[in-house]
């Protein structure tokens, strides 16, 4: 395994020449299965079958027992999409994000590389993709989600710290506060297992990633580092906001999808954070109009701008410069 790794980062980031560029500087890229249809996934799959790369695929959660607290918070947000001209869709509750399609693709391309965000897949799934020669990577937050996730059989861990940027991958949505490092993660899992573990959080600045290497990492992830990359499909909001030095700090929070995700602190997050359920992707398909509307005006205001704690470090370049420096 490489010793970079370029993060899967749904919703546009990651692209065929994110991965691409990233293969060429002796790193990996990983594309992101997120939120596409198994269609554009193949596209994407086709696109790298030469090259070495990764798929990230989200693990579905089962539908909440409960909608009222996302009914209430739907309610809430009629004052947001009265502010962008939008209107909110009707609740959706059960959506698995198609994956048994993606794995099976997955499966079909025999991908080199599988993670899963979000949960533990069934070990049946694991037991497919290894027949297929792909190596199985599940991303946990804990020693406790560690040891779950050893149960399904995977060949690699990702421990992933609460600094990192975008959507933890805990499956404790309602008490996850994001308050550990990506060495408080990888520590707490190399104690409870002998599989190689890739360290994810907080990587910006030269010299994080030797440090988590010397700390026991087979790998360090990084997302928000690539974020400004050329190469990158970061929209142009994001890319202007995190270049404008009006945002100085991440927080945690469940405002935009219902899932604990870190990103630059902004007004939807100051005024709906405290009220916003857990309910991924219920809420997620509620604010994703409003989101749109807001990237469409250029207004960081609405926008999920995700990003880790260190991305006051983020260059902007080909991806080849930003390893290297990482590398430095």
């Amino acid at each position: 395994m490489r010793e970079v790794i370029v993060a899967p980062m749904a919703g546009g980031p990651s692209t065929v020449a994110l991965v691409a560029a990233a293969d060429r500087a002796g790193a990996l890229g990983f594309l992101a299965a997120g939120y596409k249809t198994p269609d554009a996934v193949e596209g994407e799959l086709r696109a790298v079958a030469t090259i070495a790369h990764g798929l990230n695929i989200f693990v579905p959660a089962p539908p909440p027992a409960d909608p009222a607290p996302i009914e209430a918070y739907r309610r809430r947000l009629s004052s947001e999409a009265e502010r962008y001209g939008v209107d909110l869709p009707p609740l959706r509750l059960d959506d698995d994000d198609h994956f048994a399609a993606k794995v099976e693709l997955a499966v079909t391309y025999r991908v080199p590389l599988v993670s899963f965000t979000f949960g533990v897949p069934d070990p049946s799934v694991v037991r497919a993709l290894h027949d297929a020669g792909s190596t199985v990577l599940i991303t946990v937050t804990s020693a406790r989600e560690a040891r779950a996730a050893l149960a399904a059989g995977p060949d690699v861990l990702i421990a992933q710290g609460g600094t990192a940027g975008g959507h933890a991958s805990t499956t404790d949505p309602g008490g996850y506060a994001g308050a550990s490092t990506a060495v408080d993660v990888l520590a707490e899992v190399l104690a409870v297992t002998d599989l190689p573990v890739v360290a994810a959080g907080g990587v910006g600045r030269p010299g994080d990633v030797h440090a988590l290497l010397t700390a026991g990492a087979a790998a360090v992830q990084c997302g928000t580092a690539f974020l400004l990359a050329d190469e990158a499909g970061t929209r142009p909001a994001q890319r202007a906001a995190m270049l404008s030095g009006e945002f100085t700090e991440t927080v945690v929070t469940r405002a935009f999808t219902g899932q604990p995700a870190r990103g630059l602190r902004n007004r939807f997050i100051e005024e709906h954070t405290a009220a916003a359920p857990v309910g991924y992707p219920a809420v997620h398909h509620l604010t994703a109009p409003i989101r749109a509307a807001a990237a469409e005006k250029g207004d960081a205001g609405a926008l999920s701008l995700w990003a880790g704690t260190g991305f006051r470090s983020v260059r902007t370049g080909p991806v080849a410069d930003l390893i290297g420096h990482l590398a430095g």
